[in-house]
């Protein structure tokens, strides 16, 4: 089966500059996270994996991120951080950033719905999940692990599957997968590196700016349970959700809660 993303294609595009990096594409595995977790003692630099389909990709708090071939780009990059694990907290929030920076370049208008999901008119166009691991090299040295999947093409039997409303790229049919991953994988690489050296500070008013839902009524839910309610303000410097509540200003981690927005 012929791939479809190329590794060459991708690098010939690339027009950043990351020592050590490499780009691989398989046409199908469980989960490009899971495969690169486990090979991180033997890694030497930041890799690039794609896979055409993933079968057991994963999302944030266990659930499953659905991809099937040609209808999703689906990737992960395993970074060495140069940071403590403590200061990755707004991490997810600058990838969605970078996301979102890349996708407005291709004319396509998305906002951010926190803590990490890509949106286009309210629909879920993309999303990220970050894990975490130190390998046992010598020097020891942590890793993220940064997955990606982007809906390319619209797809109702999705949208039933999971009960959500999904987005997909238009034209992506046009759309040249390989300029689009070379474009994506240097903005996370210049991205990844602006925030080890200044941290979230330097994405909050970008990411403020794209915030679907500032201003408006939201809820907090925890396991199934809504823990506050309140108007969503932003983010902060550490990207911690601020939200106006009766009982005044609260700031929210984002751990394994989720955002809803409160029906009127």
């Amino acid at each position: 089966m012929k791939l479809l993303s190329s590794p060459t294609r991708i690098t010939a595009a690339l027009q950043t500059t990351v020592p050590g990096l490499t780009i691989e594409a398989v046409a199908e595995t469980g989960s490009t996270n899971a495969d690169l977790l486990t090979r991180l003692d033997g890694l030497r630099g930041p890799v690039l994996l794609v896979a055409d389909q993933q079968n057991a990709g994963r999302g944030r708090a266990g659930r499953t991120w659905h991809s099937e071939r040609g209808a999703s780009l689906t990737f992960s990059l395993a970074w060495p951080v140069r940071v403590p694990l403590q200061a990755l907290v707004g991490l997810p929030l600058a990838i969605g950033v970078a996301l979102a920076e890349v996708l407005a370049a291709q004319g396509i208008a998305v906002q951010l719905k926190w803590p990490n999901d890509v949106l286009a008119d309210g629909s879920k166009l993309a999303g990220i999940l970050i894990e975490t691991a130190v390998d046992r090299q010598p020097g020891t040295r942590l890793w993220a692990v940064i997955g990606i999947g982007i809906n390319l093409v619209e797809n109702t039997a999705l949208a039933a599957r999971i009960g959500l409303p999904v987005a997909a790229l238009p034209d992506a049919r046009a759309i040249d997968r390989d300029q689009l991953l070379a474009v994506l994988l240097g903005h996370l690489c210049q991205t990844l590196q602006e925030f080890e050296e200044y941290g979230f500070a330097a994405f909050a008013a970008r990411w403020n700016a794209l915030h679907l839902h500032r201003g408006q009524p939201v809820c907090i839910i925890d396991h199934g349970q809504t823990v506050f309610e309140g108007i969503a303000v932003g983010v902060d410097a550490q990207g911690r959700l601020l939200l106006d509540t009766p009982e005044g200003r609260r700031s929210v981690v984002a751990g394994d809660v989720s955002l809803r927005p409160v029906k009127a």
